[in-house]
């Protein structure tokens, strides 16, 4: 019988023992879960969107040294050098602006808003007209389009397996 209460006693320090043991690896977990859970959120935040602002947005107090009758000269000056010109019919000035969004950082850029502010210049190089035009006035297009277009035929990747591979592929009759 005096075996009883020194088993007891094993067993009580026993199962302090693994429960202290259980405790250091619930940390472990937990620590190990936030480590986790940060890396992930640091890796996600690479792949955030963004919004970025292309082009000259003028300051209002530019645009109000720029009235109708201005001389070239001080459009210049108030403005700076246009993002481009046009020489058809008088010159013209045009100062574009773009502002695009990415809402996760790998998938392509839209145009959330466009300005292109112009100044048009009579025969005596003075400004005859101002004008502001939106996204809503134009239509979008791709100045950096990363094709090249060419003449010839279209292949598919199939047909272009099948042609290096020796088999024929037949030909529409036009």
């Amino acid at each position: 019988m005096p075996e009883a209460p020194l088993q007891r006693a094993s067993d009580t320090a026993s199962n302090r023992f693994e429960g202290k043991e259980t405790m250091r690896r619930e940390r472990r977990y937990r620590a190990a879960a936030t480590v986790l859970a940060l890396a992930a959120s640091l890796g996600m935040a690479g792949c955030m969107g963004e919004t970025l602002q292309r082009g000259y947005i003028p300051s209002e107090s530019a645009l109000q040294q720029v009235q109708v009758g201005a001389p070239r000269e001080q459009v210049m000056i108030a403005l700076g050098t246009p993002s481009t010109t046009a020489d058809f019919g008088g010159e013209v000035f045009y100062y574009i602006s773009q502002k695009t969004n990415r809402p996760v950082a790998f998938m392509n850029s839209r145009v959330v808003d466009q300005t292109v502010l112009a100044i048009y210049f009579d025969e005596n190089e003075q400004v005859s007209q101002v004008s502001n035009y939106g996204l809503e006035d134009g239509q979008i297009i791709d100045l950096v389009s990363r094709t090249t277009p060419t003449a010839g035929k279209d292949f598919s990747f199939l047909s272009q397996l099948f042609s290096a591979t020796g088999v024929v592929m037949p030909q529409a009759e036009p």
